[in-house]
Order: structure tokens, then C-alpha cells, then sequence
């Protein structure tokens, strides 16, 4: 019997090993002349091996409960994930491929190994191959053949230059629905896996949705706390944010940035006219209007009430103006709650300020730009005016 702590197991096999050499020096054979060992001893060897195997199982599935607990960083969790996956099963390539919700195509969130590069930008089609397969069923494969399975998608071969031989994928589910699948290329095992191998493979896709799961809720609930709940434009609250954020980096590298106040003209004649939920529908719409015409690169807010702001990065005051003169022509030109009948036409009034020409703090250039469009508020309205400069007709 072989006696040591759980932890030096590997230290112990060798032990014995060791141990065994020394008997064969010392003439230990059988009656036969033959090489024989006690039957206990071989049977505590592979006890031995065994309860190695269950206590790096369970320091990985510590592990990964204790990352999950201590870390919002979803990268973070699944990169650790996918390296337990690696020295578990030592696969040519593995992946993470999540399901895009507006598409139902799968993408590449992370990809390792031989073929990771090449696969980045790749999406695959709803239920295409064996990874689409999974997802659309949400039942795990272990496919010893690729070619031969009518599943397989050979274009990533193709795209790859690498022969699959043998896939092994499983579902990342949460609750009753799929959120993508773990896939692993050509295992070192070849296909020998047996059920507690894929039951620990699939245990580490479970916490793999775990982490999903958590990331999205806290990514919800940061968008809920930024953005306004009528038009879906950011809230006067980020607006200070961001503004922080554009000085400090046009200070950085040397950038201008614009700022648009854009006040409806008497909006409050659609409330007392259509009432104030046909008023919230045209505010929601001219959020989606504004939208729709700017940059990636732009933000949109609802600054409060019948008030709107546009930032535009790295845009000079006279670029600002020629977006603005868009906008108000824009606004002007569409016609509101048309699927309600009621064809609604409403005019803005504007005020633009710019950094750092105009002011080079957050809350001058609100000021500016408030009193610019305040300024055509009190003259023709339906204009636009520039901070320091006046109307621009």
C-alpha cells in the first residue's frame, strides 16, 4: 500500500514505479521466473491515477466558479474556460461561436488553435454544419468522421487549410434557450471520449452560459442607466459623461467636436391637441429620425422634455453647421404619427457650439449651445444659430 497525501499523487505513482525497479533488481519474480506483482498494488496504482484525475477535475471546476465569482469580465471567464478546454482535450482548434439574436448566424467570439485566425470574421448560416446543427437542436455531437457526416461544412476546411477529422460539439444553454456552441477539432483522443468526458466538457460549456448570462444582465442594466426609455437616445445623464470623455481626448490629440441643441417648436400644442401618449410617439420617432442620420461615431441624447443634443467627434464647427442645416431641413420635411392619421409636421429650433473655439468645458459648451438655440427661440424660431455669432439668417 502506497500512503501519501491526495495532492502528491503524481509524486507518488512515480514512487512506485520507482519502487518497482528496485524489486526487479533485487530478483523479485514469480515462480514462473516471470515479473509479478501483488494484485493490491496494482489496484492502488489505479486508484491512485484515478483521484488524480477527480482532484484536477474538481481544482477546474473550482476554479471556474471562483473566476465567475470574482469577475464581471466576461473575456476574461471565457478565455479561461477555453484554456481548460485545451488541456483537458487538447483539440487542433477550438471555439466559441455565439448566436447572433437578429441573424440566427453563429460567429467566432473565440477561436484557438491552428485555424483561429482565419475564422474571425467567418459566419455560419443557421444550421449550417455540425455547429449550426447544435445550435438549432441544442443536443451535444461527437462526429469520428466528418467527411462522412451529411452535417459537416467543408468551406471552412477550404477557408482554413486544415482537415477536420473529428468534431466534438455542445450546446451553451441558458435555461430554454441556446446562446451558441463549444467546438472542438480533431482531439488528441481521436474520438475516445467517453460519457465523464463529455459530461465535463459540457459542465464547462454550463458555465460558459453562466458567464454570458451575467455579462448581457449587466450590460442591460448599464444601458438602462445611459439610455432614455421613450426615444432610446442616450439621457442627459451620459451626456455629462461622454463629454468628459471627448475633451479629454480632443485635448489629447488635438481634435475639435460640435454640440447641437435642437428645441421642438410648439410641441406643446400636439399635447393638448393629440394628447401626451400621441406627444411621447413623435418625441420616440424623432429619436429614431435622428438616429438614423448620424455616424457611428455620433451620439444622440434626449436632453429632456421636447430637447435633443448631437455630439459630433472630431467635427469643426462649419461640418457641425452643414449637419445641423441637415437635420432641421429633415425635421421639417417629415411628417409624424402617420400610421395614427393624424400626419403631424413640427419645426426645431437650433444652437450649435464648438470646442475649443467656443468654450473648452463641459458645461460651457452645453451653456453656449442652450443660449444659441434659445436665441432663436425668442426671434423667428424654426433656425439655427451659432454660439457668438448669432442667427444664420
Amino acid at each position: 500500500m502506497i500512503v501519501g497525501e491526495p495532492e502528491n499523487c503524481q509524486t507518488l505513482i512515480e514512487a512506485f514505479f520507482q519502487a518497482k525497479f528496485d524489486y526487479n533488481e533485487m530478483g523479485w519474480v514469480g515462480g514462473d521466473s516471470q515479473e509479478t506483482f501483488p494484485a493490491d498494488i496494482m489496484d492502488d496504482t489505479k486508484k491512485l491515477l484515478d483521484l488524480e484525475r477527480r482532484i484536477k477535475e474538481l481544482s477546474v471546476f473550482h476554479e471556474m466558479g471562483r473566476t465567475l465569482t470574482s469577475t464581471l469580465d466576461l473575456n476574461q471567464v471565457l478565455q479561461t474556460i477555453m484554456e481548460k478546454i485545451s488541456s483537458f482535450f487538447r483539440p487542433d482548434t477550438w471555439s466559441l461561436l455565439l448566436l447572433d439574436e437578429n441573424t440566427g448566424e453563429l460567429y467566432f467570439e473565440i477561436a484557438i488553435g491552428e485555424a483561429a485566425e482565419s475564422l474571425k470574421k467567418v459566419r455560419l448560416k443557421p444550421g449550417e454544419g455540425i455547429a449550426g446543427w447544435v445550435a438549432q437542436h441544442g443536443e451535444p455531437l461527437m462526429i469520428s468522421n466528418a467527411y462522412k457526416d451529411e452535417r459537416f461544412a467543408p468551406r471552412l476546411d477550404e477557408l482554413t487549410k486544415i482537415q477536420t477529422r473529428s468534431v466534438v460539439c455542445v450546446p451553451v444553454r441558458s435555461r430554454d434557450h441556446v446562446l451558441g456552441v463549444i467546438q472542438l477539432i480533431n482531439c488528441v483522443s481521436e474520438m475516445t471520449l467517453d460519457e465523464d468526458e463529455l459530461f465535463r466538457l459540457q459542465a464547462l460549456a454550463d458555465y460558459a452560459a453562466i458567464a454570458i448570462d451575467n455579462a448581457r444582465f449587466v450590460q442591460r442594466i448599464h444601458e438602462l442607466t445611459i439610455t432614455d426609455d421613450c426615444t432610446k437616445l442616450y439621457n442627459s445623464r451620459h451626456l455629462h459623461s461622454v463629454l468628459e470623455a471627448e475633451i479629454y481626448r480632443s485635448v489629447r490629440y488635438q481634435y475639435e467636436f460640435s454640440l447641437i441643441f435642437i428645441d421642438l417648436d410648439y410641441f406643446k400644442r400636439v399635447n393638448d391637441r393629440y394628447g401626451h401618449l400621441a406627444g411621447s410617439k413623435l418625441l420616440a420617432q424623432l429619436g429614431s429620425l435622428i438616429k438614423r442620420h448620424l455616424r457611428l461615431i455620433d451620439y444622440g441624447f434626449r436632453y429632456g422634455g421636447d430637447e435633443f443634443v448631437v455630439l459630433l467627434p472630431q467635427t469643426p464647427q462649419r461640418s457641425a453647421l452643414n449637419v445641423a442645416r441637415r437635420l432641421h431641413q429633415l425635421i421639417a420635411h417629415h411628417t409624424f404619427l402617420q400610421q395614427e392619421e393624424f400626419n403631424i409636421s413640427i419645426t426645431a429650433s437650433f444652437g450649435v457650439s464648438s470646442f475649443p473655439g467656443d468654450g473648452q468645458t463641459r458645461e460651457d459648451l452645453i451653456r453656449l449651445a442652450d443660449e444659441a438655440m434659445y436665441l432663436v427661440k425668442k426671434h423667428s424660431r424654426n433656425n439655427i444659430a451659432v454660439a457668438n455669432q448669432g442667427l444664420l439668417v
